[in-house]
């Protein structure tokens, strides 16, 4: 298991962190998910490194920016 480190700018509440969530879910692959809005962290636990252009597109579809630490 792998986890990879992003940051998520914009959020700020209990739903911003579930839209998130519910965007990257949809990627294949994903084993865990932790965002959080008071840290502006998106912590993702795969198998493999997660693919970062599809976890920020994710992001982006949930109305928010993401970048990988």
């Amino acid at each position: 298991m792998t986890t990879t480190e992003f940051t998520v700018t914009g959020m700020t509440c209990a739903h911003c962190e579930k839209s998130v969530r519910e965007e990257v879910e949809k990627i294949a692959g994903i084993e865990g998910i932790d965002v959080s809005a008071q840290t502006g962290r998106l912590l993702i636990t795969s198998d493999a490194e997660a693919d970062a252009t599809a976890v920020i597109a994710a992001v982006d579809e949930a109305g928010y920016q993401a970048a990988s630490v």
